[in-house]
């Protein structure tokens, strides 16, 4: 049985490829990023970095030209400031909309575009991070219980049966994830979260500020800030 995930070089997406990996063995995991018109390309490099730690095939997909239309502020074309706050700050802005750094749809067009590929490489299950918090009041509501259920019931079809998604943590904090990563020995010295491109996180974007809490809330120090 072979396995596709999808990573972002992020913790959550990290930790899937640990979980992956441990379960499968590196010689039946392939990476897959995705660009999608992101401000920076930090999060591609800390891909290519934990896909090389574990020593699996890293596959690469651009599809920034699908969001040229969206004003998303993680967006390179876009103008809007990426809010530096939580995303319960900024959640009580949005009146039930998801934040402005949600990109519209992208996990949808991730998996899709994943299917098709891991259906071409023989794969019979597609990994992804998604985590409780991130869908919590809608902030991110291709991060959710509902939408995972919908989108792997779909490409389970679509596939006639062949092809499956996993999203190991859609029921987890993000604290939990970081939990069964350390117990995994994940490398998160490798990954990036934050939003900004800069030398080091910013430590004020909501990313960095729920990723800060998940290493606090399990009694260690982000390894990533010692960069």
């Amino acid at each position: 049985m072979k396995a596709l995930v999808l990573a972002s070089g992020g913790v959550d997406s990290t930790t899937c490829l640990g979980l992956a990996v441990n379960k499968y063995g590196k010689e039946n995991v392939i990476a897959l990023t995705v660009a999608y018109g992101q401000k920076h390309t930090k999060e591609i490099e800390a891909a290519r970095k934990t896909a090389e730690y574990y020593g699996v095939e890293h596959l690469y997909l651009n599809l920034e030209p699908i969001f040229r239309y969206s004003d998303c502020s993680l967006l390179k074309h876009s103008d809007r400031e990426i809010p530096h706050e939580s995303y319960a700050e900024q959640l009580k802005e949005t009146d039930g909309s998801p934040v402005s750094t949600y990109v519209p749809f992208r996990n949808g067009l991730f998996l899709s575009s994943a299917a098709s590929i891991a259906l071409s490489k023989n794969c019979s299950v597609i990994y992804y991070g998604a985590h409780a918090d991130d869908a919590a009041g809608n902030a991110y509501p291709d991060c959710s219980s509902a939408f995972h259920n919908a989108i792997n019931e779909a490409i389970y079809q679509g596939s006639g049966g062949q092809l499956k998604v996993e999203a190991p943590f859609v029921s987890c904090t993000k604290a939990e994830v970081v939990k069964t990563g350390l117990e995994l020995n994940v490398p998160y010295e490798l990954t990036w979260s934050c939003y900004e491109g800069g030398e080091k996180p910013c430590g004020v974007c909501g990313t960095c500020i729920d990723r800060a809490e998940a290493f606090r809330l399990n009694g260690v120090k982000d390894p990533a800030l010692d960069r």
